[in-house]
Formats: structure tokens, C-alpha cells, sequence
């Protein structure tokens, strides 16, 4: 009858070791995952730069913006600032809106040069550099 309690109890005391032990390298792992994640995201991250002014001069915002390859610039626009706009094109940025009367309007660019299409079609590359000013029509 001893044995039979010093069988149980040795069966017990291995079974306890070995769960505790297999808990304790899944939390180790469980740990060292998201730190590994968050390391290849950052290494990885994309962005674009997006400069808002008014009249070239008065910057109104600056910021660097994370994106995807891929990734429409009207949707990155709405993400990250107050953007209204019509038929793909901006017409308001953060509360600032064009001036019909005056002729003044929300241009952009990319990478210094004059966008050819809405923003609602411009497709954003990993490091553009976009300026929305709001200026005058010549």
C-alpha cells in the first residue's frame, strides 16, 4: 500500500513538473512573438509625407503618414485629417475650405510635380512627398 501511495504521488509530482514547465515556455513564447511583430513592422513601415499650406507659405499641417503600397490618397486623406470633398476632389482640409469667388482652390502635388488626376485616383508609393495648397487659379 505504500508503494502504491509513493507511485501516485511520484506520477503526480512529474505530471505538475512537466505542465508547469510547458506553461512556462509558452508564456515565454507568447512574450517574445509580439516584440519579434512589432520589430518587422517597424523595420517595414511605409509612409508618405503630406504637407498642407495655403498659399505655398502658411503650413498648416505636416505629417508623416504610414501606408501601403498601393494605398488612394483620398482614403489616406480622410483617414488622417477633416477632409471634405466632391466627385473625388478635395474641397475642404481641415476646416479650411476653397474660396469659389476668389478662385482659389485645393491644388496638389507629388513629389513636386502637379497631380493630373483626383485624389480620389492617385495611388500613393512608399516615401511621395504630397503638398495640398490652397491657391489661386491662374
Amino acid at each position: 500500500m505504500k508503494n502504491i501511495f509513493s507511485a501516485l504521488f511520484l506520477v503526480l509530482f512529474l505530471v505538475t513538473g512537466l505542465v508547469g514547465c510547458g506553461q512556462e515556455q509558452g508564456q515565454e513564447q507568447e512574450q517574445s512573438e509580439p516584440q519579434t511583430e512589432n520589430a518587422s513592422e517597424t523595420e517595414n513601415e511605409e509612409s508618405v509625407s503630406v504637407t498642407i499650406s495655403e498659399d505655398g507659405e502658411d503650413v498648416i499641417a505636416e505629417e508623416d503618414i504610414p501606408i501601403e503600397e498601393g494605398d488612394i490618397l483620398l482614403d489616406v486623406m480622410k483617414e488622417n485629417f477633416e477632409v471634405e470633398e466632391s466627385d473625388g476632389f478635395i474641397t475642404s482640409i481641415e476646416g479650411v475650405s476653397q474660396d469659389e469667388e476668389a478662385g482659389k482652390y485645393w491644388m496638389y502635388y507629388v513629389n513636386g510635380e502637379m497631380a493630373e488626376v483626383g485624389a480620389n485616383e492617385k495611388e500613393l508609393s512608399p516615401d511621395d512627398e504630397v503638398t495640398f495648397d490652397l491657391q489661386a487659379m491662374e
